[in-house]
């Protein structure tokens, strides 16, 4: 840390964006819709990011389609009745200085999922009998199922990857209806654009498939139609998982190609987490220490030129802007710590900023809480030596 101003509390333009601070609040799923509709629970849990001070706050995974959901309790954007619900949230976000970003998804063969406080399998007789959660059929990148269990998708045809890109296109226009300022295509954690890209999953002959530009093509395809769908002064983001596992499969060397491939049609940003593949365990990337994905993040802010999002505890200030400072990322996503603390983004300004964090709280209960820090003599920020 230095005794310069936070780069966690600097503005951040993107095309004709600002945000007002670094601290992004990643997608996170919650399974909590009825019929794809974000509702009052979304509004609150989602509010309270901006209250916080976030800059950015996402809402969760979102589906293009009904069959492209996770889970019955997925929100959607696959038809124009979804729109208010994140009309709703979107301005509530605005009204306290936070954008609004949403993440743009297809299951694949990850469809047609129970909850995953329900076990998070595949559905089956049992969850239609205790909570009316019948399983559908699920379109994957070839016929192979998800994992052993799981039911056998059908590979997608070229006219359902055609349709798939109108609903992705249709998504994104449904999003910029709804006021959002940010779309984050998902190609990452084992559902359908990440399942092209991988080569674990796709064995396809023809060409969505083979070498690594025939797996790229299609995500791209995906990743051009909604850049070219939201408007052009609005940010496009793709979350990738930058390795599969251990020494297989989809590598670092490919994200960076793929992450050249993507600034190359106009995307903005590319948010860095692995995994998703169903691999043996000792495939596995199980490293969970603090920061354990940002040199991927720094891989691609640097090799590829792209602005990029580091994600995966990332759980205090301090090693927020240490990442920052270092030049690996340019957004710091938060996700479970959030829903351990919605204020972390505010309480962060105070740990990195000192006592001059107190102007990113709401001034609608900052006043309270720095009142009663000067009353108890507290001061925050780093120690400075002399």
């Amino acid at each position: 840390m230095t005794d310069e101003a936070p780069l966690l509390w600097s503005p951040l333009t993107i095309r004709g964006l600002t945000l007002r601070n670094r601290v992004m609040i990643s997608p996170m799923a919650m399974y909590s819709a009825a019929d794809g509709r974000a509702d009052d629970f979304h509004l609150v849990h989602l509010g309270r990011f901006a209250l916080g001070s976030a800059g950015l706050v996402f809402a969760e995974a979102t589906a293009v389609s009904e069959q492209g959901r996770i889970t019955h309790g997925c929100v959607g954007l696959w038809h124009d009745d979804q729109i208010p619900g994140f009309r709703r949230i979107a301005d509530f976000l605005h009204r306290f200085g936070a954008a609004a970003g949403i993440q743009l998804c297809h299951s694949g063969h990850k469809g047609s999922s129970q909850r995953p406080w329900h076990g998070g399998g595949p559905l089956g007789p049992a969850d239609l009998e205790a909570r009316g959660e019948a399983p559908w059929p699920s379109l994957g990148v070839t016929e192979t199922p998800f994992g052993t269990g799981w039911p056998q998708p059908r590979q997608a045809t070229a006219a359902d990857l055609d349709r798939l890109v109108a609903d992705f296109a249709e998504a994104a226009r449904r999003a910029d209806a709804a006021g959002l300022d940010v779309i984050e295509v998902h190609c990452a954690h084992g559902y359908m654009l990440h399942s092209f890209l991988s080569p674990v999953s796709n064995t396809r002959t023809d060409g969505y498939g083979g070498d690594l530009a025939g797996r790229m093509r299609f995500p791209l395809r995906v990743a051009a139609a909604v850049r070219a769908a939201f408007p052009a002064e609005k940010p496009v983001f793709v979350r990738v998982s930058a390795v599969d596992g251990v020494d297989v499969g989809w590598t670092m060397e490919d994200t960076i190609v793929f992450a050249k491939a993507l600034k190359a049609i106009g995307i903005d940003a590319v948010d860095c987490s692995t995994g998703g593949m169903m691999l043996a365990r000792q495939q596995m990337l199980i490293s969970r220490s603090p920061g354990f994905q940002v040199p991927f993040a720094a891989g691609v802010r640097r090799e590829a030129g792209i602005a990029s999002i580091a994600v995966g505890l990332i759980r205090d200030a301090t090693h927020a802007e240490e990442i920052l400072q270092a030049g690996d990322a340019d957004l710091i996503a938060i996700a479970r710590e959030a829903l351990v603390d919605p204020n972390w983004a505010a309480e962060a300004a105070l740990r990195t900023a000192g006592d001059g964090g107190w102007q990113q709280w709401p001034e609608r209960f900052g006043w309270w809480l720095m009142r009663r820090a000067r009353q108890q003599g507290e001061s925050f920020g780093p120690k400075k030596t002399s």
